[in-house]
C-alpha cells in the first residue's frame, strides 16, 4: 500500500477536507482559501487553495507549515459521471489539440500546460451537454507554436473521420497564437464539409476569473451543433466583455492582441456572424454544409518560407526555397537591393508571392514602377490575402503542381474565401 505523502498527512492531521475554507501558514506567508483537490500534475508537497478573488494558488508545505480549519464547506462533486447521450440532440465531436482553453496550471512554476484528456475539457463546461451530444477525442497535446504541417494533416484526417462517422460538427480547441495558420490549413485541406469545423481558444486560462474559455467553448459547440455552415471557422470573443462571440472565416482571421479577449478580428471582410445569448445570428455570406463524404486533400509542400521585409534586408537573408512569401510594404514593395536576389530565385525555380505588412487593404502592384517590375519578373500578387493564409496556400499549391503557371493560377483563384471580391474599407480593428 502506498504511504501518504507530506501533504496528505498534514491534511489528515488537520482534519480538513476538500471544499473546506482553511488557513495555511508557512514561514514566508499566510493565506486563506478553499481547499482544492490535489492536481495529478502538481508536486506532492503542494497544497492548492482557491483565493477569494477566484484564482487558484499552490503553496509548498513542509513540516513547519500550519493548517487550520476556518469554515467547513461542501465536498465538490462531479455533476456528470459519464458523457450523456440524447438521441434528440445533434452530435458534436471535440478534437483536442491543447492550448490555453484546455490548460491546467503547474503550481510549482506557474506555467500553463495542456489538460490530459478532451473529456476533462467537456466536464469542465457541462453546459455543452445541453446543446449537443459530445464525442471527445485527443489529437495531440501541444502548444500552438509547436504545431507543424504534419499536425495539420493528422488533424484534418481526424476531423473528416468524425464528420464521416456521423458527427454534425467538429470543435477544435486550439492555442490562440497560431490558430489562424491551422484554420487556413484546414480550410484548404477539408473538402465537401458536411458540418461546421469550429476552431476555438481562450486568451485567459480557466483558473482566472476573467477567463473567456467557458463562453468561447459554449458558443463554438453551439455553432458546430446548430448552424448549417460548411466552412472552417474561428469562434472567439467579439468584445472584451461577455456580450457575444464572433464567427470568423478560417482564411480571413487574425490575432491582433496578445491578451485581450477580443483579440481575433476578421480582415478585409465582415465576420460571418455572431453568437449572442445562445442565439446564432448569421450576418454575411458563407458556404453551407453539403451532403456526402468529407474528403481530405492534404497534398502540401512544406518547403516554403515567409520573409518579412524591413529596411536594409540583406539579399542573403532570403533563403532558397521552393516557395517564398514576401511580406512587403504598402501596396506590395521591397527595396532595390534585394531585387537581384528575387530574380535569381525565380530563375532557379522558386515561386515568390507578395503580401502586405498592412493589416487591412489590398495589394496593387501596378501603381508604382517597383511593383510593376516585380510583377514582370514573376512575383505573384496575393491581392488581399493575409500573409499567414498566403503561406499556407502556397504550400498547398506547391503540393498540387510543379508548373509555375498552374501554381500562379491556384494562388490567384479564390478557393475558400481567402481572396475577397471587393476589399472592405471599413473593416478596421
Amino acid at each position: 500500500m502506498k504511504s501518504k505523502n507530506l501533504t496528505q498527512k498534514m491534511i489528515s492531521a488537520s482534519r480538513v477536507n476538500i471544499g473546506d475554507r482553511i488557513s495555511i501558514e508557512t514561514k514566508d506567508l499566510k493565506k486563506e482559501g478553499v481547499l482544492m483537490p490535489h492536481h495529478a500534475f502538481s508536486d506532492e508537497n503542494i497544497i492548492t487553495i482557491k483565493l477569494d478573488n477566484g484564482y487558484n494558488i499552490g503553496i509548498k508545505v513542509d513540516e513547519s507549515t500550519k493548517i487550520s480549519l476556518v469554515e467547513k464547506g461542501k465536498k465538490p462533486v462531479k455533476t456528470i459521471k459519464e458523457i450523456p447521450f440524447d438521441k434528440k440532440k445533434p452530435t458534436v465531436s471535440i478534437v483536442g489539440t491543447g492550448g490555453t482553453i484546455a490548460c491546467y496550471v503547474e503550481y510549482r512554476t506557474g506555467a500553463v500546460f495542456p489538460a490530459s484528456t478532451a473529456e476533462d475539457l467537456a466536464f469542465a463546461v457541462p453546459e455543452i451537454f445541453d446543446i449537443a451530444n459530445i464525442k471527445a477525442n485527443v489529437a495531440f497535446q501541444i502548444f500552438s507554436e509547436d504545431m507543424t504541417v504534419d499536425h495539420w494533416r493528422e488533424l484534418a484526417k481526424i476531423i473528416a473521420d468524425e464528420l464521416n462517422k456521423g458527427s454534425g460538427g467538429v470543435v477544435v480547441p486550439h492555442g490562440t497564437d497560431t490558430m489562424g495558420y491551422t484554420a487556413a490549413a484546414l480550410s484548404f485541406m477539408l473538402k465537401n464539409l458536411s458540418g461546421p469545423v469550429v476552431l476555438v481558444g481562450a486568451q485567459r486560462s480557466s483558473d482566472r476569473p476573467s477567463s473567456d474559455a467557458v463562453q468561447n467553448l459554449l458558443s463554438a459547440v453551439n455553432v458546430a451543433a446548430c448552424s448549417d455552415i460548411g466552412e472552417v471557422v474561428v469562434v472567439m470573443h467579439g468584445e472584451i466583455s461577455d456580450s457575444y462571440n464572433l464567427i470568423h472565416r478560417g482564411t480571413k482571421v487574425r490575432k491582433f492582441h496578445t491578451s485581450r479577449r477580443d483579440a481575433f478580428k476578421s480582415v478585409n471582410i465582415e465576420p460571418i456572424g455572431k453568437v449572442e445569448n445562445g442565439e446564432i445570428k448569421i450576418e454575411n455570406k458563407y458556404r453551407k454544409k453539403t451532403k456526402g463524404k468529407v474528403v481530405v486533400d492534404d497534398k502540401i509542400c512544406s518547403d516554403v518560407a515567409m520573409v518579412y521585409f524591413y529596411p536594409d534586408l540583406k539579399p542573403e537573408d532570403i533563403p532558397e526555397r521552393k516557395g517564398i512569401v514576401l511580406v512587403g510594404t504598402g501596396l506590395g514593395h521591397v527595396s532595390n537591393n534585394i531585387i537581384p536576389r528575387i530574380k535569381q530565385l525565380i530563375r532557379e525555380g522558386s515561386i515568390i508571392v507578395m503580401t502586405s505588412q498592412c493589416f487591412f487593404g489590398r495589394l496593387n502592384m501596378n501603381v508604382y514602377s517597383k511593383g510593376r517590375d516585380l510583377l514582370k519578373m514573376g512575383v505573384i500578387s496575393c491581392e488581399d490575402m493575409l500573409p499567414e493564409t498566403a503561406y499556407v496556400k502556397l504550400m498547398w499549391a506547391l503540393g498540387h503542381s510543379k508548373k509555375p503557371d498552374e501554381i500562379k493560377k491556384i494562388m490567384q483563384t479564390n478557393i475558400i474565401g481567402e481572396i475577397s471580391d471587393r476589399t472592405k474599407t471599413n473593416c478596421y480593428f
